[in-house]
């Protein structure tokens, strides 16, 4: 059972819905600390005040914002709960946008909202079943954690889920990073669309969405827990190098994912554009042979009785 790190209210017009707020996503990471390694003692960050030279614990800890080299504002974290902001206590809705018109990458963490008590079980569902009936996404802001923030609100398997969003001006722009002009060629581009209707999936299940990175660590640690040597990494068969031929590689690319699901990469062939304009050679010909014979028959007597 995920524990609740916030409570307040969905501010929906004159609807307050009082919800808590759980995280939705869960870290399966493996974690490691830092140790001495001559001697495997832990290594720890100990935290010293610089004016009296000396360690101080969490509850002589507070914030301060830094005006000048020698002055520093002390910030409580009372005065930060009271702040005087509507969304300090409450995910004030503020708009319903198409999900299409989000930039995905403004879109973070999610978390579950979840009604809070009997009264809020009928304004929750209400809200529920106008986002998935409107097949809108609903835009809000809330303040978590000393900052203000967008939210996306849509609907999860009958739960409503809040995304942290990033403000407009977080947005880096990706201008300077993009290539030079290159030419492409309508036989390449129907090509990289074959490959991705032989990549497409209806969901997200299978060996290739598992988490190889840890389980790989899982088995480090075990082999030397064990006095065992580690596992080697495989080498790949071929080396991946340049792309010297682009439509080889897609063509080997539709071949290699037709193997994976099964079906006879040999079977099928890469569209071409040559190959769509030889239907309209034949249908010529056979105009033109149709009209031969009709000269033909035209010009013959006709058979005495």
């Amino acid at each position: 059972m995920p524990r609740n790190i916030w409570s307040g209210a969905i501010s929906f017009g004159l609807v307050t819905v009082p919800i808590s707020v759980a995280s939705a996503t869960e870290d399966h990471s493996i974690r490691f600390h830092q140790y001495h390694l001559q001697d495997m003692g832990r290594v720890r960050v100990r935290k010293y005040c610089e004016l009296e030279d000396r360690e101080v614990d969490q509850g002589e800890i507070g914030k301060g914002y830094q005006l000048t080299k020698e002055q520093v504002i002390p910030i409580s974290d009372e005065e930060l709960q009271e702040l005087p902001l509507p969304t300090a206590k409450a995910i004030e809705i503020v708009a319903f946008v198409p999900l299409d018109s989000v930039d995905p990458l403004k879109i973070g963490e999610g978390y579950y909202l979840t009604p809070s008590g009997q009264v809020a079980a009928k304004p929750y569902k209400l809200l529920r079943m106008a986002l998935e009936r409107s097949r809108k996404v609903a835009v809000a802001k809330y303040a978590w954690s000393g900052r203000e923030r967008l939210g996306l609100l849509r609907v999860r398997e009958g739960a409503i889920v809040l995304h942290a969003m990033r403000w407009p001006d977080e947005i880096r722009s990706p201008e300077e990073l993009l290539p030079p002009p290159v030419e492409l060629s309508d036989d390449e581009i129907d090509s990289a669309l074959t490959l991705m209707d032989n990549m497409t999936r209806e969901d997200l299940e299978g060996a290739e969405f598992q988490d190889t990175y840890t389980e790989a660590l899982e088995q480090i640690i075990e082999a030397k827990r064990e006095h065992r040597e580690p596992p080697k990494l495989q080498e790949p068969e071929s080396k991946p190098g340049q792309v010297v031929d682009l439509m080889a590689a897609l063509n080997e690319s539709v071949q290699q994912a037709r193997a994976l699901r099964g079906e006879d990469a040999d079977v099928h062939e890469m569209p071409k554009k040559t190959a769509k304009k030889q239907p309209a050679k034949k249908t010529a010909a056979k105009k033109t042979t149709k009209k031969a014979a009709a000269k033909k028959t035209s010009g013959r007597r006709p058979r005495s009785a």
